[in-house]
């Protein structure tokens, strides 16, 4: 079960990644709707894994 929802996503992300690559190039209205929810839940993905990047540094003691 567990693999089908990871490939599910693995689906999902490679059909976000080609339709950015379409809309670069002029694609349809949906492709470029598409591609806009793509980059966002990208972005969303990068500032998540920045703020745990922080608070994890903040909860590390940095003395030898």
């Amino acid at each position: 079960m567990i693999n089908l929802v990871l490939l599910g996503v693995l689906v999902l992300a490679v059909g976000g990644c080609a339709c950015v690559v379409w809309a670069e190039r002029g694609g349809p209205r949906w492709v470029r709707r598409v591609a806009t929810v793509t980059l966002a839940a990208s972005e969303l993905v990068r500032r998540s894994q920045k703020r745990r990047r922080r608070s994890g540094n903040r909860t590390t003691s940095g003395g030898d």
